[in-house]
């Protein structure tokens, strides 16, 4: 039975932004989604996830329907997308391999919360439709890998979603993604901290959000591409640092001041919330180089930049952190056993 794991991520700049075209830097993390697969004789779909922030459950496909009943300890909404984006995965696998009739029973293993902003879903999908169509005798290049997952959250989202998430998690590293084009970036290893505040933004509906705000708006719209204009400026900054040695002091106090002023675009936009604020400002009073929230928002994680432990002895102690920890840069992608 193949297993196939693939990382989450952290956005250092430009998410939501991303799906206007404009660039975005996401940087993979030490997090992973498991997914190990094994082909069924018929046409059923069986799916138990094992740790998506819930108490477990089972799920079975069954043509186009789905019947759960899972204990819950994350809102319903959460496992009614996590069981679609599974549902979209096997869709694509299952053309991947020209098998459209397979059945797979899938178990799902993720360090990943749902909803947080750390890319579960485009772990799970990129981990799912590798181990799937493995399953049935198929390995995918990371680039289709990508692209196929990149199909299954578009399909969830409807239409919202961007190249960002999945290729990062697929092919690992930091990476720059602007519309279709997507390359690795040559990045100095950063002192990533990541607070979580236990919430979950409902993505689909936050960039709806945005979007309904943009069309409204001119000055919205402008937010939007002044977000672009600082992941310009970042890559500048990324590009002039020795790859793949620790950044130095300058280069953190600069990324962090692009950071924070990311973050004030993001909160423009009302994506953010008073329990990110308060683990941002936490951070930087804490003496963090910058601090933002981290994907869709609505609740999930902040990502700041410190190399003392300072930040993360202050987000311990915020009231509105559940959790926090150093994210390591995932050098590599999804991992195939």
């Amino acid at each position: 039975m193949p297993t196939s794991t693939a990382p989450g991520k952290i956005y250092l700049f430009g998410e939501h932004a991303v799906v206007y075209g404009e660039p975005a830097v996401p940087c993979a993390v030490e997090r992973r989604a498991a997914v190990t697969v094994e082909a069924r004789d018929d046409d059923r779909v069986v799916v138990e996830a094992s740790d998506l922030t819930l108490d477990g459950f089972t799920v079975t496909f069954d043509g186009s329907t789905a019947d759960a009943d899972p204990e819950l300890d994350v809102p319903t909404r959460l496992v009614q997308s996590a069981t679609g984006y599974v549902e979209e995965a096997v869709a694509q696998a299952r053309d991947a391999a020209d098998a459209p009739d397979a059945g797979f029973e899938l178990s799902i293993d993720s360090e990943i919360p749902l909803g947080a902003g750390l890319g579960s879903s485009a772990a799970v999908a990129v981990a799912a439709i590798d181990a799937a169509t493995r399953a049935l005798g198929v390995t995918l290049p990371r680039e289709e890998l990508a692209e196929r997952a990149y199909r299954t959250e578009r399909a969830v989202q409807e239409g919202g979603a961007s190249r960002a998430d999945t290729f990062c998690s697929a092919t690992g590293g930091a990476v720059r993604v602007e519309g279709s084009d997507c390359r690795r970036l040559d990045a100095p290893e950063l002192p990533f901290v990541v607070g979580f505040d236990g919430g979950a933004g409902d993505t689909g509906e936050l960039v709806a959000g945005v979007r309904a705000l943009r069309e409204r708006h001119a000055f919205a719209a402008d937010t939007v591409t002044a977000i672009g204009d600082v992941v310009r400026d970042g890559e500048e900054v990324l590009a002039d640092a020795p790859a793949g040695s620790p950044a130095d002091e300058s280069t953190l106090a600069v990324l962090g001041g692009l950071m924070d002023f990311d973050h004030g675009l993001l909160s423009a936009l009302g994506v953010s919330t008073r329990s990110l604020d308060a683990m941002v400002w936490a951070a930087r009073e804490a003496g963090a180089h910058g601090a933002k929230l981290t994907g869709a928002g609505g609740g999930g994680c902040i990502v700041a930049l410190d190399r003392t432990d300072e930040t993360e002895r202050a987000l311990r102690y915020a009231p509105d952190c559940v959790d926090v920890f150093r994210a390591e840069l995932a050098t590599e992608g999804v991992v195939r056993t």
